[in-house]
């Protein structure tokens, strides 16, 4: 238990308090998932970043989302666990651990494979030391204790466990296939690694000659460098212009080999000639081809992208300018007739940037088919995994429907290695959790294991799988929410939901909440080309972490982009001043208070009622839109509480009762300062973590930190419906009179006369509760209220729900602009009240609306009605 301390400093220092928090934190061990069994478990794994390099503002998002819901379960009094990680993103570390050896002039295989792995390794201490770093500034609540990474032992024997269960289940094979190669870095690339991108490229028309003389048959390609490959010309059964040709023979030009004329239902008669080249080699379809017609695959590239010996004379060529060097001769020969230029869609490598050359290679491969059925199925269960927003479930299904098998072998050193060996006289291959016995005649392979394949096991391997005994995979698996961008809902997503379906029976996570992409202030994608990226690290050096987390968690709603404004930070940077300087004026008004003696049993004036009732229904609102993953809304409603009703209206009619004389009132009114602002910053909390354990340290508290402190429930006794009414009619007089001084140019310190008319004797005892507000907050000379009074000569007036405002402002008042400004409010109110009696006469609405909304829209035609008919009779009365 604690009391406050009264010092705190006048301006809020995000850096100096942020820095003092998160070792607190730490040290009091308030992250960590306790095991109590007799709490409800709650668990998110983080989606493991890349050692590669620094945290970017998307992960300061994505991780943000997931600090907010496990901070809120965890006061909610779930056993929270969040579980910290990172990724050896084979390809992309390599790239930048070789990157690194190039400038010292040295290559991979100038040190080795071991040695280059002892360089990847200090790679990853390094970048992994600045990812924690960034953790700590932006304040995640992660379980450091549990920390995994994609290549320690425990993931290591995961992976092989479930590479060998799938060989044997005949779900993992190696087989010769056309894949997407990347010829830079020299390794297979599964599809959704590849980025396609609309280029300049053309058709090359040639005419391939007859042997027996008779003629030619015109083929087209936009890859002339692989006709070296061809092993057969390809046309449609039923095309009568080539039927007399099918088992006939070409001339391959510049090869000179004679190659067959094939019929396959494949060819489309009304592209091109009708008529395509064939290389099984080179091309996917070709691939296809060639095998239901028994046709040689001819490679003719080597692994760099260079033309090998089976491309004769341009052996030792990159295969652009190979390209170039066959255009030109198949021009001079006759044989390339036309040239014509074309727009095409081109992989690319998501890596290197290389362009991606369909490739002839024998690799291991994921039979998909039976893995993504179990997916399928679960989705049409009750037990199915949640997309929200719903949408993604579509984009999802519609993926793993059309799922191919996947390359899942990558030509690299840094990564999973493949656990198969082959016998070095028999080529007999064995797939085991260790080497053979008699080593010495086996070989293993070279190749390691995508990176996704590790990654997909992350949800249970992370908890000590394959040991289903393990204490945190009995208590913690299968996990709550997965928080990802709609990017890798293919690369990742759905490989943890076929491997978690396969392997644990279970699906891995309830729900996946899909956020969007941090874009500029135009919208434009955040990229090195642009240089409009944005280091998070530097937007909290300049306005700190609990702005940048805000304006993060609450700028979009789920699965959209986010545009990123410094403007909009600085505002944030703003709300947090604000909720400071509300905090120390309540602080050096609660004179030395204990947390034992806050006392909200005294009598409560109308204020206090209803920042009560206020502060219940922003409980409630909160609590739900978080479950419903509404961070946007959340933050909406929290700002207008804190910005509106606590600071600009409760805290200054506070004041009445701080500066009175009256020693109860003063009580209570402390202790509902006190209270408020103790729920508030727990509602607050897992939004700006560093500001809220701050302020909450100072008020009168329990417990040692605000971490641990319990979620906020509403409480049906203080809420009080008839004070947050009074309160409503007195906030619209005193906004009214501002408003009309205002326009008036009649500054506050200037006393007027103010007459208020009630509708009726209730609203006549609302006025007359709440006289000190009005008298306080309007300054008026005099001040009479009643249900009978007129309006006085040259007075100006303002209609309100239930009450008539008269200002009498003699010399003050232009007559005709007062008529002027009454006749556009009954425009207004025209409107209104023609939009309501639409809805109301819609059929539609009527019938499918609840009826509480129905009763809602009702009330608003009567008021706006009875304003219309008001503001109306004033109108006559000065016009009269």
């Amino acid at each position: 238990m604690a009391n406050q301390e009264i010092s705190m400093p006048t301006k809020y220092d995000p850096q100096a308090t942020e820095a003092k928090w998160y070792p607190f934190w730490l040290d009091g061990k308030f992250f960590e998932a306790t095991g109590d069994e007799s709490k409800e478990t709650y668990t998110i794994v983080i989606p493991p970043p890349n050692v590669t390099g620094k945290l970017h503002l998307g992960h300061a998002w994505d991780t943000t989302l997931q600090d907010i819901l496990s901070r809120v379960k965890r006061m909610q009094g779930y056993d929270t666990l969040w579980l910290p990680g990172m990724d050896h993103a084979g390809i992309a570390t390599q790239a930048k651990v070789e990157g690194k050896l190039r400038e010292e002039g040295l290559s991979r295989y100038d040190l080795g494979r071991e040695k280059f792995l002892e360089k990847s390794w200090e790679w990853k201490e390094e970048y992994a030391d600045f990812i924690r770093k960034q953790w700590a500034k932006l304040g995640l609540s992660l379980d450091y204790s549990r920390e995994r990474f994609t290549l320690d032992e425990g993931l290591s024997k995961a992976v092989r466990e479930v590479f060998v269960k799938l060989y044997e289940k005949g779900l993992i094979y190696r087989g010769e296939y056309i894949i997407n190669w990347d010829p830079q870095t020299k390794t297979a690339l599964s599809d959704i690694e590849v980025i396609y991108k609309d280029v300049q490229g053309a058709f090359y028309h040639m005419k391939y000659p007859l042997v027996d003389g008779s003629g030619h048959i015109e083929v087209a390609t936009t890859r002339p460098e692989t006709m070296l490959g061809d092993t057969a010309v390809a046309v449609h059964p039923e095309d009568e212009r080539y039927k007399h040709l099918i088992g006939k023979k070409v001339k391959l030009p510049i090869v000179g080999r004679e190659i067959e004329i094939v019929a396959d239902d494949y060819v489309d008669m009304e592209f091109g000639s009708g008529a395509v080249k064939i290389t099984p080699a080179h091309d996917p379809n070709d691939f296809e081809i060639g095998n239901r017609h028994n046709l040689e695959r001819v490679l003719v590239m080597d692994e760099a992208g260079k033309m090998n010996e089976n491309a004769g004379k341009y052996q030792g060529l990159d295969r652009f300018e190979c390209r170039k060097q066959i255009v030109k001769d198949l021009q001079d020969e006759g044989i390339l007739f036309k040239i014509e230029e074309h727009m095409h869609s081109v992989g690319h490598s998501e890596r290197s940037g290389a362009v991606v050359e369909p490739y002839l290679s024998t690799q291991w491969f994921v039979k998909m088919g039976p893995l993504a059925e179990q997916a399928i199925e679960l989705q049409k269960s009750e037990g199915k995994v949640n997309f929200v927003p719903e949408r993604f479930e579509k984009t999802y299904l519609h993926w793993i429907e059309n799922i191919r098998d996947w390359c899942i072998s990558r030509q690299l050193w840094w990564g999973h290695r493949i656990p198969a060996w082959y016998h070095k006289e028999t080529g007999e291959v064995y797939v085991g959790h260790e080497e053979p016995a008699d080593i010495e005649n086996w070989e293993q392979d070279e190749d390691v294991l995508d990176t996704w394949f590790s990654s997909a096991l992350w949800p249970f391997s992370t908890m000590g799988w394959p040991d289903k005994e393990a204490a945190d995979f009995k208590r913690y698996y299968s996990t709550d929410v997965l928080v990802t961008g709609y990017d890798i809902i293919y690369f990742w997503v759905a490989r943890m939901i076929f491997q978690g379906l396969e392997f644990t029976g279970e699906r891995p996570f309830k729900d996946v909440l899909i956020h969007g992409l941090v874009r500029d202030s135009e919208g434009r994608k955040m990229s090195k080309s642009l240089g409009n990226g944005v280091d998070p690290m530097d937007v909290i050096d300049k306005y700190g972490a609990d702005a940048l987390r805000f304006f993060l968690s609450t700028g979009s709603s789920p699965g959209n982009d986010l545009r990123f404004y410094w403007e909009k930070v600085e505002s944030t940077w703003n709300f947090a001043n604000k909720i400071w300087n509300a905090s120390r004026f309540a602080l050096m008004n609660m004179d030395g208070m204990k947390y034992e003696e806050i006392d909200l049993t005294g009598k409560k004036s109308i204020a206090d009622q209803w920042i009560l009732t206020r502060l219940q229904e922003t409980i409630t609102d909160v609590t739900r839109l978080i479950d419903a993953y509404e961070f946007g809304e959340v933050g909406r409603l929290l700002y207008n509480f804190i910005w509106d009703d606590f600071c600009d209206w409760y805290i200054e009619m506070a004041k009445l009762p701080l500066y009175g004389e009256d020693e109860e009132a003063k009580k209570t009114t402390r202790s509902v300062l006190a209270y408020v602002l103790d729920q508030t910053m727990r509602l607050l909390h897992p939004f700006m973590p560093f500001i809220t354990e701050e302020i909450w340290q100072h008020l009168p508290h329990e417990g040692e930190s605000i971490t641990v402190a319990k979620w906020p429930t509403a409480q049906s006794e203080l809420t009080f419906a008839d004070a947050a009414k009074d309160m409503n009619i007195l906030k619209d007089i005193i906004r009214s009179v501002r408003n009309t001084r205002a326009e008036l140019n009649v500054p506050m310190s200037k006393q007027i006369e103010l007459h208020i008319k009630a509708k009726d004797e209730a609203v006549l005892a609302q006025l007359e509760n709440g006289r000190s507000y009005i008298e306080k907050f309007c300054n008026p000379s005099s001040l009479k209220v009643g249900t009978d009074l007129t309006a006085p000569e040259k007075s100006m007036s303002s209609v309100l729900s239930g009450v008539e405002l008269y200002l009498p402002l003699a010399g003050l008042l232009d007559l005709d602009a007062e008529i002027a400004r009454l006749e556009k409010e009954v425009k207004k109110l025209d409107s209104e009240v023609e939009r309501v009696q639409k809805k109301l006469s819609n059929q539609g609405f009527i019938a499918k609306a609840p009826e509480k909304v129905i009763e809602e829209e009702k009330a608003k035609e009567k008021d706006y009605l009875e304003k219309r008919a008001t503001v109306q009779a004033r109108i006559d009365e000065l016009k009269g």
